[in-house]
């Protein structure tokens, strides 16, 4: 399997079938916000501001959003209520695209140096260790050879947890005892991955928030070692969030960003939840692209975010 540089028709319609929820939701309010109205005037406005919000968007991006049709509404005059859905596509794919949200190019990785070290992030209960599942086997299925590192060594389950998806895909997995420090594992998994001729290291870690500092002291203390051993590395720092939290995500994302260089996003749990509007907010608000959405259980169901299929599965 190669990694798509297009998106398919299979990626369409998991797609399609994993925002089906948020995508009635929406279709419901929208409806409300319009009903016995033909023109875009104030009063609809008003009224698709209080739908943005109440799906997940954010206030600060439905801002933004409201902001882009009105001037489109003044330049054009009289717009129907029946283009509204037309209008907010194009305005939120020009918005995300002024952001540079999404990454329609497909799994890059930087081989110059490799292994690609990917450290991902992010509270437990996120999705975050089937969400590494997702990456190694799709990377593996795409020819790659892939290593796991346990550095998540708060938690005994953690580690087993990992263990478990690394023998179900056929990726091994390094690991220490629960309690180590989450570094040193760092340190073996990033060695072994020079050592092994490994074209990727993904590695877990902590996923606590009860203190910022600690994870901050932690983060940048796992990063430095494995820079001792692989210069540049990790190339990627992955955060994890999950979609259905709504608006609890973006707390997330304030936390993690503070606590490290976050290079991209995976959102996860959509396929389950009215909230996936917390995509395009955060895509806005953080100003790191969202790289991967989580729209079901499947291996394959980690997809690439493309903001142009994305929003049009939630508006058309």
């Amino acid at each position: 399997m190669a990694w798509p540089g297009f998106f398919t028709r299979e990626n369409k319609e998991s797609l399609n079938k994993g925002l089906e929820k948020t995508k009635e939701s929406v279709f419901v309010k929208l409806s409300r916000a319009v009903v016995g109205k033909s023109k875009v005037d104030e009063e609809v406005l008003d009224n698709l501001e209080e739908v943005l919000v109440s799906s997940d968007v954010g206030v600060s991006t439905t801002i933004r959003i409201i902001e882009r049709i009105e001037a489109r509404v003044a330049k054009e005059k009289y717009l129907n209520t029946s283009e509204l859905n037309k209008i907010l596509k194009e305005e939120i794919v020009a918005l995300l695209e002024d952001n540079n949200a999404g990454n329609e190019t497909g799994f890059s990785l930087n081989l110059d140096t490799a292994p690609h070290v990917i450290m991902i992030v992010g509270v437990n209960g996120s999705g975050k260790t089937t969400t590494i599942a997702k990456l190694a086997y799709q990377y593996k299925q795409a020819g790659k050879k892939v290593l796991l590192g346990a550095a998540d060594t708060f938690r005994a389950a953690a580690i087993e947890q990992l263990q478990i998806w690394g023998d179900r895909t056929g990726v091994p997995v390094i690991k220490q005892k629960m309690g180590s420090d989450p570094a040193s594992v760092a340190y073996d998994t990033v060695k072994s991955g020079v050592a092994g001729g490994y074209d990727v290291v993904i590695i877990d870690t902590a996923g606590r928030l009860h203190n910022k500092i600690n994870l901050m002291t932690e983060l940048s203390k796992i990063k430095r070692v494995m820079e001792k051993v692989l210069p540049g590395a990790p190339q990627e720092v992955l955060l994890v969030l999950d979609g259905s939290t709504g608006q609890n995500a973006f707390e997330q994302a304030k936390q993690f960003t503070a606590a490290t260089d976050v290079t991209a996003i995976a959102i996860t749990k959509l396929d389950g939840t009215a909230k996936g509007g917390v995509v395009i907010g955060i895509s806005d608000q953080f100003r790191i692209p969202v790289k991967y959405i989580g729209i079901g259980e499947k291996m394959t169901d980690l997809q690439i975010f493309n903001r142009v299929e994305f929003v049009d599965s939630l508006f058309s």
